[in-house]
């Protein structure tokens, strides 16, 4: 508008040129010579027709840039669009391979264990330094009940210890007032792992005698009934043997890595079959 406003009086001028020049030329026949007053206002004229002609063709060139920007604006918000739509494809496509990826580790599981399973997904957690539980999305509406065991993929997850209609609570191995019997299953030496405030287990009462080293694999005993035996529990990482008592300290890592959990399986056996 600021264009238009200053430059009001010439492009009114170039209008009214323009204009006289169609009225004369529409009025000039073919093949006659202009007369007197047709050259005197031709002459007239002609200082203006140039200046009126260049801010004709730069309004026309103006308006057209801006139309163009338009359209480039409004094509680049259309691709910004189909981009977004892409990555979004691209993003559920890789969350279906993993899941897919996943589901198949838990089906060897599954395999596995000599018993029914339920599946089901990890909804919430709760891994303050006093207490370390999963809360699933099954519950006593589909046959679960406290005490049964949780698997993951790679071995063994925790206990059962609270059940509603639609959710359980499970108490991870690496809670502190977790117990599961365990062997070492290289000599077959044999303790309770207990959950440590660290996010890592401990083999107890497991004597200075007993054959335990730093990589040995630690599953379950059976024994107690609560766990099938020979679920996967996790690693060795440190032993050491004191001067004085009949126990030694056996730090193990788990071989499942609770923070990353999404699925688990429901062991459908009671506890003590």
């Amino acid at each position: 508008m600021e264009f238009f406003k200053k430059f009001a009086l010439v492009l009114l001028a170039g209008a009214g040129v323009l204009a006289a020049l169609i009225f004369y030329s529409l009025n000039i026949p073919h093949k006659r010579s202009a007369n007197i007053v047709e050259r005197g206002v031709m002459t007239v004229v002609a200082p203006v027709m140039k200046p009126a002609a260049r801010v004709s063709g730069f309004v026309e060139d103006t308006w057209d840039n801006y139309l163009n920007l338009v359209g480039v604006r409004q094509e680049n918000l259309r691709m910004r669009e189909v981009v977004k739509g892409l990555n979004a494809r691209l993003v559920a496509a890789g969350e279906t391979e993993l899941l897919k990826q996943r589901l198949e580790k838990l089906l060897v599981m599954k395999n596995t264990v000599k018993a029914p399973v339920l599946a089901a997904s990890v909804i919430g957690e709760d891994l303050s330094s006093w207490f370390r539980t999963l809360v699933i999305d099954q519950g006593s509406s589909s046959g679960i009940i406290e005490g049964m065991s949780v698997v993951a993929a790679d071995g063994v997850v925790g206990q059962i210890v609270k059940v509603a209609p639609a959710t359980s609570r499970v108490l991870l191995l690496t809670d502190h007032t977790s117990g599961i019997a365990a062997t070492i299953q290289r000599s077959r030496a044999r303790g309770v792992v207990k959950g440590k405030s660290d996010g890592l287990c401990s083999l107890e009462f497991t004597t200075r005698e007993e054959d335990v080293k730093v990589g040995d694999m630690v599953i379950t005993s059976g024994i107690g009934g609560v766990f099938l035996k020979g679920i996967p529990i996790g690693e060795v990482t440190m032993v050491k043997r004191g001067e004085y008592g009949i126990f030694q300290t056996v730090t193990i890592r788990p071989i499942v890595t609770i923070s990353h959990l999404e699925e688990v399986l429901v062991v459908m056996r009671q506890p003590y079959d």
